[in-house]
């Protein structure tokens, strides 16, 4: 990956809908060397993937929490079955397994306090090997969806 490829990764992370007619005169490139590199970074996996960054209120998610969970069995199959059962739950935006104590961060998104503790006491609370779960509510978001430093 060279400079070219990096300022390619940049733009495309600010506007992910331009053209690459638009991207090719914004990396100074004309548009066929653009487009290669372009279908070239899809490839490679470098870019995995287009979207639309949504606002969370829009579709009625005004809550939002982090959960921390602690594990009580972390043999090979609980902890598969666990991250294929969090893999289900359309309300874990982003789930990381973290090395030390918690073993997991979750970033739940809710309607509000009553939805998200049903999903807790419901769901989150008898997930595969949990022995203990701890939350914080979300505040404000100072920093977030930054694209990747290029």
């Amino acid at each position: 990956m060279d400079d070219v490829d990096r300022k390619i990764l940049a733009e495309l992370q600010q506007d992910g809908r331009l053209t690459v007619t638009e991207l090719a005169a914004r990396v100074r490139l004309s548009v066929s060397p653009c487009h290669r590199r372009l279908r070239e970074l899809e490839r490679s996996g470098a870019i995995q993937g287009y979207r639309a960054v949504v606002d969370a209120a829009a579709l009625g998610l005004n809550f939002e929490a982090l959960v921390f969970v602690s594990m009580r069995q972390e043999d090979r199959d609980t902890v598969a079955e666990f991250e294929r059962a969090i893999g289900q739950l359309e309300h874990v935006l982003d789930a990381q397994r973290l090395f030390g104590e918690p073993d997991y961060l979750l970033r739940v998104a809710t309607a509000d306090l009553a939805a998200f503790q049903r999903l807790y006491d419901e769901r989150l609370a008898t997930l595969p090997g949990v022995q203990r779960l701890t939350s914080t509510l979300v505040m404000k978001h100072v920093v977030q969806d930054r694209p990747l430093p290029a």
